[in-house]
């Protein structure tokens, strides 16, 4: 589990007075963000909150989905934690000027280039699933993914007129050496403090910066973390594996691509995109970035049934990866359990109850 995870990583105990920055962001964004609030009132009435507007809010009040001053307030806090972005309304703006940019910019600017996705089916929801319980039962997967590199930021990259009038896209698949390398050393320690198993994906076979991938994977392995058990998949072939046996899965690493549609897949594993939650980590010592890894739902924005346990687990992580509050994330991640376990369900688990309503139980649980 990541409370064992996190003891492989070099990031630091505080106790100093911290600062998380939220950025609610779209949709149900700001409604689930709001039930962080109430959760962190009651385990860090110690921490400073500060809140800014951020993606569409943003481009509405600025013109711009990433202002100057929310980038440096990002830069200048212990960890960010956000909502989701985007939707519908925004569909016309500009590409640089969508939701989506400010999400890709925060990214780039504060260097967070290491995606940590868990995948964890709690017990309670082992029959939420799709799948059948004895497949998934125990489901317990960290995903490693890329997050500043590869087709996501690769140039060229546009879309331009052909002479004969077509039109054609293009994006580029690139990585270097060292960006291959920092985030599968990411990788490599976290599975020392899990099962000690990881699983590459790239699509070697046919893509020359796969090679690359494999090829950079297989020698750091060799050099520095031969006591780890590496596993090469391609990345087709590990998309079927997560519904055809996940279990056999502990730490997934792959790039920015391929862990964008693994992870989306490995959500569905656990009954509920509204359980997953997502670190983005940097170097030692720089903020982190949360953030649940379900979108805006704008055909249920304000209506007071999303599912907050995703921002509240996001926020568990950032205790646990930034704030360096391991016991009280434990105690977070202990309540989401009993909350679960007394019967507490949302409408996408099966259940009734609202986003306030879901927030009230895990304050009881608390």
């Amino acid at each position: 589990m990541l409370a064992e995870a996190r003891k492989a990583l070099p990031y630091p105990e505080t106790a100093m007075t911290q600062t998380l920055l939220l950025l609610p962001g779209d949709g149900i964004g700001p409604e689930v963000c709001a039930q962080v609030r109430r959760v962190a009132a009651v385990v860090t009435p110690d921490l400073r909150i500060e809140e800014m507007i951020y993606g569409g809010a943003s481009y509405d009040a600025h013109g711009t989905p990433l202002t100057d001053e929310t980038r440096a307030a990002a830069l200048a806090a212990d960890a960010v934690l956000m909502g989701a972005v985007g939707g519908p309304k925004w569909a016309d703006a500009p590409r640089d000027k969508r939701p989506e940019a400010a999400l890709l910019g925060l990214r780039k600017a504060m260097e967070v280039f290491a995606n940590l996705r868990p995948a964890i089916c709690f017990e309670p929801l082992a029959d939420a699933s799709t799948l059948k319980r004895e497949v998934i039962a125990g489901l317990d997967i960290m995903i490693v993914r890329e997050l500043t590199g590869g087709v996501y930021f690769g140039e060229p990259r546009g879309i331009e007129t052909l002479a004969d009038g077509q039109q054609r896209g293009v994006d580029t698949q690139v990585y270097t050496t060292s960006e291959i390398e920092r985030v599968s050393r990411v990788a490599f320690e976290l599975a020392r403090g899990r099962g000690n198993r990881v699983t590459s994906c790239e699509k070697s076979n046919v893509m020359e910066s796969g090679l690359l991938w494999k090829q950079v994977v297989t020698a750091l392995h060799a050099r520095d973390y031969a006591d780890v058990t590496l596993e090469h998949m391609l990345a087709d072939n590990a998309a079927m594996q997560l519904v055809r046996n996940p279990l056999q899965f502990d730490v997934i690493l792959t790039d920015n691509l391929f862990g964008d549609i693994l992870s989306d897949e490995a959500s569905q594993l656990t009954g509920s995109l509204g359980m997953l939650p997502s670190a983005a980590l940097g170097a030692p010592g720089k903020p982190g970035l949360y953030e649940p890894i379900h979108g805006s739902a704008p055909d249920i924005a304000g209506k007071g049934w999303a599912n907050p346990l995703a921002a509240i687990l996001s926020f568990e992580m950032a205790l646990r990866w930034s704030l360096g509050r391991a016991e009280i994330a434990d105690r977070v991640l202990a309540a989401v359990k009993r909350a679960l376990d007394d019967g507490a369900r949302t409408r996408d688990l099966g259940g009734r109850m609202g986003t306030a309503e879901m927030g009230d139980a895990m304050l009881k649980a608390l």
